[in-house]
């Protein structure tokens, strides 16, 4: 059975709940999830635990994600991308200065709120925001606190004289529950101007980069890849300590018993026979366990 990280390129016009759906057709497995939705029209990674792996999930929540995309000043929708339906219109009588737009990216960098768009999934009284959208019902969203690690300009803006629109291109890392396309919208409220997400991709996610991703269709068209595409377990942990367990050590684990480890780090990976079969957490003179893998192989 694979156990490990799939890290999937993920084409548009396809929903992350479907990923998972045709990867498990292809590979025969039921114990597959992701790590991190992407919208329909978004590209990129999509990181698919397997096996063994699937109890990471939670863990790969809390990495940071990166995204590149496209903005345009100029015009707002209802669900701050090219998707929606267009409430503002504003033509640009000038080009803004590639310094001015980045000072309004600056402007969001670290802890921030945000709203998210009445076209999201976040759910209210146990209803999706789009539901309510769909409805015509007014309804208060809830304000999220999220970081920005990086908000940058990337290339040199495309002023449209004229349609009076400008185009943008972005890079941005930020935590879980992140949404771009408010980042986006609410820089052109920082700049005084409509502005609509384009175009956006993820390029790394839960610790893997774009350059680890294979599309869908080459492990449908043959599953066997998956064998030798398959990110393992370990590789998840390289930025923790790591202990390679004793014989006597590893008796312990497998039983889920306290442990005394020659370390002080706050949480290690626990290795045997060269696999990381447990994390373990310190609790003043023994470490406990804080997640087991003992089918890692």
């Amino acid at each position: 059975m694979l156990n490990g990280i799939l890290v999937i390129d993920k084409d548009k016009d396809m929903t992350s709940a479907d990923v998972v759906y045709h990867l498990r057709r292809a590979l025969h497995i039921r114990k597959i999830g992701h790590a991190g939705t992407l919208d329909p029209e978004v590209t990129g990674v999509l990181p698919i635990a397997i096996g063994q792996a699937t109890k990471l999930i939670e863990l790969m929540h809390t990495r940071p994600k990166k995204y590149e995309g496209q903005g345009l000043l100029g015009y707002a929708t209802d669900s701050y991308d090219a998707t929606g339906t267009v409430l503002k219109e504003e033509k640009l009588d000038h080009p803004f200065t590639t310094e001015e737009i980045q000072a309004g990216m600056d402007s969001f960098k670290g802890e921030i709120e945000q709203v998210p768009p009445i076209y999201s999934a976040v759910k209210v009284n146990g209803k999706h925001l789009y539901e309510y959208a769909r409805e015509g019902i007014a309804v208060e969203r809830p304000k999220r606190t999220v970081d920005i690690y990086d908000y940058l300009l990337i290339d040199k803006p495309v002023f449209d004289e004229e349609k009076g629109q400008e185009s943008f291109g972005f890079e941005i890392e930020c935590s879980k529950g992140t949404y771009v396309r408010s980042l986006v919208n609410d820089l052109g409220e920082k700049l005084g101007k409509p502005a609509v997400m384009t175009e956006l991709r993820r390029t790394a996610s839960s610790g893997f980069d774009i350059s680890q991703a294979v599309k869908l269709s080459e492990i449908e068209a043959n599953p066997e890849k998956a064998d030798e595409l398959i990110q393992p377990i370990d590789a998840f942990f390289t930025n923790y300590e790591t202990i390679d367990l004793s014989d006597d050590q590893w008796k312990k684990v497998q039983n889920g018993a306290w442990i005394k480890l020659e370390t002080d780090a706050k949480k290690v990976a626990l290795r045997y026979n060269k696999k990381v079969k447990a994390i373990y957490e310190n609790k003043g003179r023994l470490y406990c366990p804080s997640l087991m893998l003992l089918q890692n192989e």
